[in-house]
């Protein structure tokens, strides 16, 4: 059995204190950019499950300058945060879909802040162009910079379905891409998605294992209003898992987790003014205790069913 800290799982806060020394906080960053799914290039509508705001509800103000922004979050954060060191997350819709030159000054902007430590981008894999790829690099060296590749699943009829806009090759390619860089990938990933059964969900779990990637995302589908998934769950309501079915698979999700994979988020939670389904989840505390319960009494741990198993070093 293995620990880290208090938790059967590694996460992201147990990281950060074993590279930094101390919590670092996220604060969401909107750099006013779109996305490629949104204006043509490979759709109109976004991802089916895609907010208004881009997957940014929780991001900054894209009106304001990105050291305002910074300024603003860090003030949001002074009653519960003592520190002063933080992740500039770049969070809403496509954050490497500009030119370069804008790119340049929107995270140099960032990076400059003596207070933030990381950056942190989250995009597409399609949007990382060789120029791109070689000014994350170059912001590499002043500071660590995190990619975080929303992939969701590997199964075509489900990207289809969510209308992902690329295929799995692409991905691929931009995880070696960023790796030959030297930058860390996070990957999203969606579970429960209509028609996924346990085993493919786990599937998606096995092929990350056997992929160069440092961090994960482990998200249950939520349905937003204003979003086209909430028009086709009015339409066709498909089930959503209560809390003991999430908590089942997303064990089996833990223990098939190669152990070395930093798990950046364990649950979601979308604004609770947006969520129509599943309404459980909007008491993140109490999912995040259920869950700590569950895998003490399932004696659950990350990579449990992979110890005999050769991964990536």
């Amino acid at each position: 059995m293995r620990f880290w800290d208090d938790k059967r799982y590694y996460s992201l806060n147990y990281y950060l204190k074993q590279h930094y020394g101390r919590k670092l906080y996220k604060i969401a960053l909107d750099g006013g950019m779109t996305c490629p799914n949104r204006d043509g290039t490979c759709g109109s509508r976004g991802c089916i499950f895609c907010s208004e705001g881009g997957s940014g509800d929780f991001a900054g103000d894209r009106a304001l300058s990105i050291r305002e922004q910074l300024a603003l979050g860090k003030a949001s954060l002074e009653e519960k945060y003592s520190g002063h060191s933080y992740i500039a997350y770049f969070q809403a819709y496509t954050n490497t879909y500009a030119p370069v030159q804008h790119l340049r000054q929107l995270f140099e902007e960032a990076v400059s802040d003596p207070e933030v430590c990381v950056l942190s981008i989250a995009t597409r894999p399609d949007c990382l162009g060789e120029d791109v790829i070689e000014l994350l690099a170059e912001l590499n060296l002043q500071k660590p910079v995190w990619v975080e590749l929303g992939l969701q699943t590997i199964h075509p009829k489900s990207a289809d379905f969510i209308r992902r806009g690329y295929p799995l090759s692409v991905f691929e390619d931009a995880v070696t891409r960023l790796r030959k860089a030297g930058i860390e990938v996070i990957v999203h990933t969606i579970l429960f998605l209509p028609g996924e059964t346990p085993s493919q969900m786990l599937d998606t779990i096995r092929y990350l294992n056997t992929q160069d990637i440092q961090g994960i995302k482990l998200q249950l589908l939520h349905v937003l209003k204003q979003t086209d998934l909430a028009s086709y769950y009015e339409q066709h309501p498909f089930p959503l898992p209560s809390l003991e079915e999430y908590l089942e698979l997303l064990g089996e999700c833990i223990c098939t987790l190669r152990p070395d994979i930093v798990i950046h988020r364990i649950t979601g939670d979308g604004p609770k003014s947006l969520l129509i389904a599943p309404l459980w989840t909007s008491d993140k505390r109490n999912v995040l205790n259920q869950t700590a319960r569950y895998f003490k009494e399932h004696d659950i741990w990350q990579g449990k069913y992979t110890e005999d198993d050769k991964f990536i070093s």
